[in-house]
């Protein structure tokens, strides 16, 4: 088996068991452990089977160019929600990735058009009027699959149960209305791998992560489904940068599928130093990076809630990285009652394996490695009889 780095474990499922009701913190560490390793032991086995939830986007797009590169996963389906651009242009562009990496074997589905309860917010501004960088790709020759992506995760699930990762790369709008379809599949989910939220701040407000803020209430749901989750946020994204200077890498010769990303990776780095930045974040890629190797990142398990009420911090990621709250009562005095805090600290449990730290070179080698691959290997995304 491969190293694995057992410092904080990438993986969690928090669950208060009868052997541990006077320590929920501890159990959480233990399950989060357990979970950990068998990820590391998955790393080198077969590949994982993942479904990429996404809003493509331009850093979907190279985040599902590493993820149909990469022989360590097979993409069972693409399933569409709106985000970065609406359902039917994101459709629309994963059907055209597919079909430049002929990879028809992989179904995409479209998903939910608006999210649970707000009005839909696009980010085209950041990715070109298309999604895409503008850059105009061939007319898709693979079809757009007629299952509704909530109902093709919950069929697809639940025909391969425990062996399923979830890769959400856009609003968690889909997964929230799987779980919320059919509940009895966040046990057979293997893990929840998200780029979503951020411990430390935001990037559409100075609270909130796009993701996030686009639907606060489904993310609310899915946090707190019971599953494992993973979140990778804008805390460890922004260290993986890609600069001018590694993007002569990906113009070298013909394959198509690096000319696509050399070219979206010329437009976010033109934005990224038109403001300044040293490079262009991989925010999506590091999320499929994970899935790959889940030793990139440092992770810590953490409380995560989701601000759906306030008028400046809507859709924030408030993670608990002590894992206690200070206690208070309400008590009598002459002058009227108030709350005393008691100097008890009450315990949380985790919900989320919550990134912290990332070998970004090492990412970063990663990917440039795969997507200059002009030969990845093929893998069926049929697995338990559908897809």
């Amino acid at each position: 088996m491969r190293h694995c780095q057992l410092r904080i474990p990438v993986a969690a499922a928090m669950h208060r068991t009868a052997d541990c009701r006077g320590c929920r913190r501890c159990c959480g560490r233990v399950i989060l452990l357990a979970a950990w390793i068998v990820g590391c032991a998955h790393a080198v086995g077969s590949p994982r089977q993942v479904i990429i939830d996404t809003d493509p986007g331009t850093d979907d797009a190279i985040a599902i160019v590493l993820a149909l590169r990469s022989p360590e996963l097979a993409v069972r389906a693409l399933t569409i929600v709106a985000g970065n651009v609406t359902a039917a242009q994101g459709a629309e562009n994963a059907r055209r990735i597919v079909s430049l990496a002929q990879r028809c074997n992989v179904p995409v589905a479209a998903g939910a058009r608006k999210p649970l309860v707000a009005k839909l917010t696009t980010g085209e501004v950041w990715h070109g009027r298309n999604g895409l960088a503008d850059i105009q790709l061939p007319d898709p020759t693979c079809p757009l699959d007629r299952r509704w992506a909530p109902d093709l995760i919950i069929e697809m699930v639940h025909a391969a149960p425990h062996q399923i990762t979830l890769i959400t790369l856009g609003p968690l709008t889909n997964i929230a209305l799987a779980e919320e379809k059919d509940p009895s599949i966040v046990p057979l989910v293997r893990q929840v791998i998200m780029m979503a939220g951020s411990a430390s701040g935001g990037n559409v407000t100075p609270a909130a992560e796009f993701n996030v803020y686009v639907d606060p209430e489904a993310a609310q749901l899915v946090f707190n489904a019971g599953w494992p989750i993973t979140m990778v946020g804008l805390d460890v994204c922004r260290k993986t940068l890609l600069t001018s200077r590694q993007l002569p890498q990906l113009g070298e010769g013909r394959d198509p599928l690096a000319h696509l990303v050399f070219g979206i990776g010329e437009f976010l780095v033109a934005a990224a130093e038109r403001r300044g930045a040293a490079g262009a974040a991989m925010y999506d890629p590091l999320a499929v990076g994970v899935a790959i190797d889940p030793t990139l990142i440092v992770a810590a398990p953490m409380r995560v809630d989701v601000e759906t009420t306030g008028r400046l911090t809507r859709g924030e990621t408030v993670a608990n990285r002590e894992g206690t709250r200070e206690l208070t009562e309400l008590r009598r005095f002459a002058d009227g009652e108030r709350y005393v805090f008691t100097g008890v600290s009450g315990t949380v449990v985790a919900n989320a394996a919550v990134a912290t730290d990332v070998q970004a070179e090492r990412f970063l080698e990663l990917l440039l490695t795969r997507i200059r691959s002009s030969h990845p290997p093929a893998r069926s995304a049929k697995v338990g009889g559908t897809g």
